[in-house]
């Protein structure tokens, strides 16, 4: 199953990004045999739209167009529910044992994210009540997918 971050923002040259792909980085290797053969960071450009509503509009559009035909999709929304490490784990293991093709986490830009035109969200995980910065989230779930892939492979990275 290939997973990818589809993110609004670029984050090249910020300590959040060098975080970010040193996390995807591992993730890509430790995933690499065990049914993972692609973990990726795909970004979109901020909209320069004057009004918040329509900068979220055409933000949702560009994410929309980026993500894969028949891909389970994951938004990520501080009010969506949280999981622990274990739980996010084993979800995905199971859509990865299900057959699932692409596995997409959605991260909005600094708006919030607008439903993503023609596209239905599986899930809504939220890392807490609070608002995140959006680079920072991205460096967040970064090591929680690699987190997760330690716990799939029984690597001591993972202490609970």
């Amino acid at each position: 199953m290939r997973l990818t971050v589809l993110a609004v923002g670029f984050s090249r040259g910020t300590s959040e990004g060098a975080l970010t792909d040193d996390y995807i980085h591992r993730a890509a290797v430790m995933g690499r045999n065990m049914g993972f053969p692609a973990v990726t960071v795909e970004e979109v450009a901020v909209s320069k739209a004057r009004d918040t509503k329509t900068r979220m509009a055409e933000e949702a559009e560009k994410l929309s167009d980026r993500v894969p035909a028949g891909a389970h999709i994951v938004v990520l929304d501080a009010k969506g529910k949280g999981m622990t490490s274990e739980d996010f784990a084993e979800m995905l293991g199971a859509l990865r044992d299900a057959g699932t093709k692409d596995l997409v986490f959605v991260i909005g830009g600094p708006d919030g994210l607008a439903p993503l035109p023609g596209k239905r969200a599986g899930r809504s995980l939220a890392f807490g009540p609070q608002t995140w910065p959006h680079l920072l989230v991205r460096a967040m779930l970064s090591e929680q997918v690699y987190r997760a892939l330690t716990i799939l492979a029984g690597h001591p990275y993972h202490r609970a």
